[in-house]
């Protein structure tokens, strides 16, 4: 499994953005005042997953008053960073789409939805940020015994 592509995440958000433009502007005047609950879930998601990359750099780098990390949970947290960054990014794209057309749109009803797209929009690019900080934070650290048998191995080969 390779780390996240940031073009996969574009993608996502570009498509999600155009569906989100497609949808908003042909049944915005039927659907409620856009809720802050999904915000407060995608900031309380990108806040555990910055807690947990912190914790676990630390443990993985067996910093002086941490317990050694279990693998199997650091491939737990790798794949539940690859699945927030993705959802965070159609969350992203979807809120960018939404807020670009409440913007254009001069309604009072779409006035008063921005406040929530924008924020909507930050919570999904934080949850993004965090995701992939989780992601790279589980990688495993270059170690110097390791460069150093690689550099014993390489001069027995040369002539």
């Amino acid at each position: 499994m390779g780390p996240t592509r940031p073009a996969s995440l574009v993608v996502a958000g570009l498509a999600s953005a155009a569906l989100a433009w497609l949808l908003v502007s042909s049944f915005y005047s039927h659907i409620p005042p856009l809720p802050w609950l999904p915000i407060v879930t995608l900031l309380g998601l990108a806040a555990l997953e910055g807690f947990a990359a912190a914790n676990t750099r630390a443990r993985i780098e067996r910093r002086p008053g941490r317990d050694p990390v279990d693998p199997l949970a650091v491939a737990r947290f790798v794949v539940l960073a690859k699945a927030s960054a993705l959802a965070g990014a159609i969350f992203a794209g979807f809120y960018a789409g939404l807020d670009v057309w409440l913007l254009i749109e001069r309604t009072r009803a779409a006035a008063n939805d921005v406040p929530a797209a924008s924020a909507g929009l930050g919570a999904s690019l934080a949850l993004v940020g965090a995701a992939l900080w989780l992601e790279r934070s589980c990688r495993v650290p270059d170690r110097d015994d390791r460069d150093s048998e690689s550099d014993d191995l390489r001069r027995r080969d040369e002539p």
